[in-house]
């Protein structure tokens, strides 16, 4: 028998692990519902159509498909061969598969407004909180199977909305105590670059190779335009505006040296500076012009969320779609949203070592076992404590105390409670501190009172 493993690019998690990021979780929830936002879940899997094209030419590629049911039928295996021959062609087709599972939360959300857009109070503020997979190389920080957290508006324009986005990243980071910059840019402003460069077109080829800035350098991402058919001079304009620096107001007054006298330009210059004046107490956001967030969707104001002391790729992005839901033939409705990446959020949590303490605690009590008239003594006790919210273990067969000691050491419990002959006699127990060492003896009635 081979030994056993998982897939590679997800993982298992320990209870430790869990509790952590179950308190990355709660942080960010709450201040979802601080904001208005409600939850939702979508399936896990989503029709193929739903999903493809939406992602750009890369995107796509990373789409984990999932190979329809009945291919092992020899009665159709010649059309199962031509269909997997289609497949490795880069086509897709529905006699292999017709269901992927989700890339993102982002699309699937499109498509639940596109399906529920009648029965939405508007504006729609829904947060989701799910994994999603990417057929992706797994390295630091990047997995095949990872979990989102997104918070997304429909229905409005309102700039509003980006700046009330800005403010939940700057709150859910300052509770998980963890430095960050928040850059913006605009699709506006890419698609301004585009004009000057030669037209709308060049905009998806500008972006695609712009995105990969930070991984490849700018001598590449130079190599990357000319294999994509830009021109010399159009490349020197990109790497003019790629060079851009200063603070932001330098920034933006370079730039709209630049792309300021085309009408898009002029347009999501005016949006950045909007944001700009409207967060000035957000100390933690900066322009940055060399965000592209190689989606295609995206329209307006983007996001992207960098740790300052810990070198990590993005761990959290979002921007402005203005008509996602038209991919599903509701056209008209705008949108914007945010999302956090929580496994890399925890790996930044992890090496500052900003959880709390009290994040790891599971059991609060464990109960010493005894003997048979000891143990249900104690199981009735346990049983009050439990129902008022205290996490609590009877051990699970009369041992010596080391071993008990030592479970609880090792389950990191804080307290044991110790009810022997002498203490049922009189209706006592022992509760002992295993942090601090101290032990006393109380009556099984003053317990809950006295435990802490």
């Amino acid at each position: 028998m081979s030994k056993p493993s998982i897939p590679q690019g997800t993982r298992d998690f320990s209870a430790a692990v869990v509790r952590k990021r179950q308190y990355i979780f709660q942080t960010i929830r709450t201040v979802f519902e601080t904001y208005g936002f409600q939850p939702l879940e979508t399936p896990a899997m989503e029709n193929l159509d739903t999903l493809m094209g939406k992602y750009g030419e890369e995107g796509d590629k990373l789409i984990f498909k999932i190979l329809n049911n009945g291919l092992d039928n020899p009665a159709k295996l010649e059309q199962i061969k031509a269909d997997f021959d289609k497949l490795l062609e880069g086509k897709n087709t529905k006699g292999i598969t017709e269901r992927a599972l989700r890339y993102d939360l982002t699309i699937p959300f499109a498509r639940y407004v596109a399906m529920n857009f009648g029965q939405l109070t508007l504006p729609f503020k829904r947060y989701q909180i799910q994994p999603v997979w990417r057929a992706d190389r797994p390295q630091k920080g990047r997995y095949r199977e990872f979990y989102q957290c997104d918070a997304d508006v429909v229905g409005s324009n309102s700039l509003l909305n980006e700046v009330e986005l800005t403010h939940i990243y700057q709150t859910v980071f300052n509770q998980l105590k963890v430095p960050v910059e928040i850059r913006i840019n605009s699709r506006k402003i890419l698609a301004a670059l585009a004009e000057v460069c030669g037209g709308a077109d060049k905009l998806t080829d500008i972006t695609v190779a712009i995105d990969k800035l930070d991984k490849i350098g700018l001598e590449k991402v130079k190599e990357e335009l000319t294999q994509r058919g830009l021109s010399d001079q159009q490349i020197g304009t990109i790497q003019q505006y790629l060079q851009i620096s200063g603070s932001n107001t330098q920034k933006l007054a370079t730039l709209t040296q630049l792309i300021g006298h085309t009408t898009i330009g002029a347009q999501g210059i005016a949006e950045v500076e909007h944001l700009l004046n409207y967060a000035t107490n957000i100390d933690s956001l900066v322009t940055d012009f060399t965000l592209a967030r190689g989606l295609n969707y995206y329209t307006g104001i983007i996001f992207e969320v960098k740790a300052t002391t810990v070198q990590m790729g993005s761990i959290g992005g979002g921007g402005r779609y203005d008509d996602l839901t038209g991919l599903f033939g509701v056209p008209n409705v705008p949108g914007v949203g945010i999302s956090f990446g929580v496994d890399r959020i925890y790996d930044v949590m992890e090496e500052l070592q900003v959880f709390p303490d009290e994040v790891q605690t599971g059991t609060q009590v464990l109960f010493f076992n005894l003997g048979e008239a000891e143990s249900r003594n104690a199981f009735t006790l346990m049983q009050q404590l439990r129902e008022a919210g205290i996490r609590c273990e009877l051990f699970h067969e009369q041992a010596k105390f080391d071993k008990q000691f030592k479970y609880a050491e090792k389950k990191a419990i804080p307290y044991v409670v110790i009810i022997g002959t002498h203490e049922m006699e009189q209706a006592t127990c022992s509760r002992k501190n295993l942090v601090t060492g101290e032990q006393i003896t109380l009556s099984q009635s003053d317990l809950l009172n006295q435990l802490w």
